[in-house]
């Protein structure tokens, strides 16, 4: 019998062995003081972009430790450590409290390249949009393909996939919109792109934390996607995607990329490629950091995001005549690829 190895459970299991054998047990007082450096210390131990994001980790501290005061209230405790994990600029950073929660908005200066009602219009999914599971899907009138998955929370079995592709199958090309995605599961991910491609290949690769110090990293683990033994798409297929393409679509791009037949258009994508990994604080606050950085096949970072094929930017003339620039990119594209 074959079996199917998980890489991302494997790096999983070696980061829960590398944190309990190498990041040494220390008690911290249920103060300001103490949670505040025990959550400094959390991430000087455990987060695996400090150096690669050229992060001082000490100035850092530093800074923000002169704003303690005891006593002071677990509001301004919270504001206090939100200010400081604002400089890892990552999205996969959550300190949570039963009051609040911190987050990193890393798309505020960056074009949104979607818009919700014009996507919705008649003219690309209107009213008459088949759903299967998490996929809004459609033929456009030009015999083109349309895909929208929102979030890969959305759990979708191998049964709706057939279903969509085989509806879809009398189209000339295939559109996948992944804008605006902030991820999800990325078994799901690994699900959608085993459909476009008809032979194991290396999509990438992670490693794992193994001590203490900012580099202490274990050698990069390959990670292969495999084709999928149901249905698969042999036709042209465009991703579309932008900065709100984030965490486990980012990870999906980086696997379809490269793929044969398969062309990513669009913005860059908005990264988060660090494998979460959640700890406690002594006052009961949860801390959610990236722990296993992930690379692209050629041994690129892919935290800060995947370059499309294609750039492409929504009009504001398009947008006011209410058109989709980058689906109309697209199923020009397509078209052509067909001819």
């Amino acid at each position: 019998m074959k079996f199917k190895v998980n890489y991302y459970l494997i790096s999983f299991l070696f980061v829960l062995l590398g944190f309990t054998s190498c990041i040494r047990e220390e008690s911290y007082t249920n103060d300001p003081e103490g949670n505040f450096n025990q959550l400094w210390r959390i991430i000087d131990e455990q987060y695996c972009y400090l150096d690669y994001k050229d992060i001082d980790w000490n100035v850092i501290g530093d800074k923000y430790r002169q704003r303690l005061t005891n006593p002071m209230t677990n509001e301004n405790l919270f504001e206090v450590m939100d200010s400081m994990l604002y400089q890892l600029k990552d999205g996969h950073v959550n300190l949570t409290a039963a009051f609040n929660q911190t987050r990193f908005d890393f798309w505020s200066d960056s074009p949104r390249n979607f818009v919700e009602s014009i996507q919705e219009s008649d003219r690309y999914l209107g009213t008459d949009y088949r759903r299967a599971a998490g996929f809004k899907y459609k033929i456009l009138d030009d015999n083109i393909g349309y895909i929208y998955y929102e979030s890969f929370a959305y759990g979708i079995g191998d049964g709706n996939i057939d279903q969509v592709l085989s509806y879809l199958a009398v189209c000339n090309g295939l559109i996948i919109d992944v804008r605006h995605n902030g991820g999800g599961n990325l078994t799901n991910a690994e699900k959608i792109a085993s459909r476009f491609t008809n032979e194991k290949v290396l999509s990438g690769y992670i490693s794992h934390k193994t001590g203490t110090g900012h580099n202490d990293f274990s050698e990069p683990y390959p990670i292969y996607l495999e084709p999928s033994t149901s249905i698969r798409w042999q036709k042209s297929v465009v991703v579309l995607t932008n900065r709100r393409s984030y965490s486990a679509t980012n990870d999906f791009v980086s696997q379809m990329k490269g793929l044969p037949n398969v062309t990513i258009m669009g913005d860059k994508t908005g990264g988060g490629s660090g494998m979460p990994f959640s700890s406690e604080l002594s006052n009961g606050w949860s801390i959610r950091f990236s722990a296993s950085p992930h690379f692209d096949r050629d041994m690129n970072h892919t935290e800060f995001g995947i370059e499309p094929d294609i750039k492409v930017d929504m009009t504001e003339e398009d947008m006011y005549k209410g058109i989709d620039t980058i689906i109309e990119v697209a199923r020009n594209y397509l078209t052509y690829e067909e001819k």
